[in-house]
């Protein structure tokens, strides 16, 4: 058995090697098991270290979102393409007509009866009859490549380019003389010419004539048979003369304004696209959470994952991360930002929520599609388990004083 004065110099020998052991760990331990960077580490981006990276710090303020709200606002179909008119019929190269000639009694042409088959284009002249004049339809016919259709006595007629009124007035022009006092009705029979193309993520991908009717957006969606994914998670694209714009379905819906009229070769698209955002860090929840199309704001998108992490949580380090346009970015800052390969900018947004003003200005702030919200621990987190790993060595090397005879 020791000796009380050895026993006491053993206890005061392993408290200094803990003492020792604790001074060469606290290094080691200056981020105490952190989960990503510290506020500083992110507040301090703009350093000569992660300089290099290009890597822009900017705080949220009333100016700043203001900005990402306007470059944030959807190009609307009525701005950027505007309604069209109605869609005037005019026959073109492949459309299939219809022809009806009525000829006033005496006829002297068709007759009172007269039907043309597929084969009596030839057919001989009637006699004259008594009573009211019965409709002679010629079959359907197709507008050649050249843009013509054959008349029997009246020749070839140039169809193309031309509504069915103006064919039917020169046909006329060409009976003339040959039957008595002619009338004749020309129809459309398939529109071939005057489509649009409906295509993506609809039921029923093809093309959509367009009629006088004037066909708007969302009837040529509804006759593709509607789209397959739910209206938040889906945008419509339209391709116009080289020009396309992108509208989310929800807007087209709530705003009859977008719901515009369509022009002949017209591209529609329907595009599933899913919109989320990565949370992080002491968030009340790390996950990636989707949000519609429409978008949703700073305020939303942290109710959406709980808030912060009661006081762990740093409420003057909360950061989005983000690849920004440098249309958004205040114009010194964007003529000297290095940016990616695809021409944005990596830029890291700080949130102080124990301003009061940053809450009103959250309330608009726009989250975008692959937003990082990263929420860092509070300064006196990693002081607290410090303390704690201190109070656990204390404790240990009090146990093993105690222990030692």
């Amino acid at each position: 058995m020791l000796h009380p004065q050895s026993s006491a110099r053993v206890r005061k020998r392993l408290a200094t090697l803990l003492s020792a052991a604790l001074l060469l760990a606290l290094p080691g331990c200056s981020s105490l098991g952190s989960v990503g960077p510290t506020s500083r580490a992110i507040n301090n981006a703009t350093g000569d270290l992660v300089d290099q990276a290009g890597i822009q710090v900017v705080d949220v303020t009333d100016a700043v979102t203001r900005r990402a709200i306007e470059a944030a606002r959807p190009t609307l179909f009525s701005e950027a393409l505007g309604d069209s008119s109605v869609t005037q019929t005019v026959i073109q190269r492949g459309d299939v007509v219809g022809v009806t000639i009525f000829e006033a009694p005496p006829a002297a042409l068709f007759g009172s009866t007269a039907s043309f088959g597929g084969g009596d284009v030839g057919s001989a002249l009637q006699k004259a009859v008594s009573g009211t004049s019965q409709p002679t339809s010629l079959p359907e016919m197709m507008v050649d490549d050249r843009g013509q259709i054959t008349i029997p006595f009246a020749g070839t007629i140039l169809a193309a380019g031309r509504t069915p009124p103006q064919v039917a007035r020169q046909i006329v022009s060409r009976l003339a003389g040959k039957a008595h006092a002619p009338e004749v009705v020309v129809r459309l029979v398939t529109n071939s010419s005057a489509n649009v193309s409906v295509v993506g993520e609809v039921n029923s991908n093809g093309r959509i004539a367009l009629t006088p009717r004037g066909e708007r957006l969302l009837d040529v969606l509804a006759s593709a048979g509607g789209v397959k994914h739910p209206t938040h998670k889906t945008t419509i694209q339209i391709t116009r003369d080289g020009r396309v714009a992108s509208l989310p379905l929800d807007n087209i819906i709530r705003d009859p304004r977008q719901n515009i009229r369509l022009r002949t070769d017209d591209v529609v698209a329907a595009i599933f696209q899913p919109y989320s955002f990565t949370s992080l860090g002491l968030s009340g929840a790390s996950a990636e959470v989707p949000f519609e199309q429409t978008g949703i704001t700073l305020s939303q998108a942290l109710g959406r994952i709980g808030g912060l992490k009661d006081e762990r949580a740093n409420a003057r380090g909360v950061f989005i991360f983000r690849l920004e346009d440098p249309a958004v970015l205040d114009a010194s800052l964007a003529a000297t930002a290095r940016r990616t390969p695809d021409g944005l900018v990596p830029v890291i947004y700080r949130v102080d929520l124990r301003n009061p003003a940053t809450l009103f200005v959250a309330q608009s702030f726009p989250i975008r599609n692959k937003d990082i919200i990263y929420v860092t621990s509070a300064p006196l987190t990693d002081f607290q388990r410090f303390v704690g790993i201190l109070s656990s060595l204390a404790f240990t090397a009090i146990g093993l004083g105690q222990a030692v005879p």
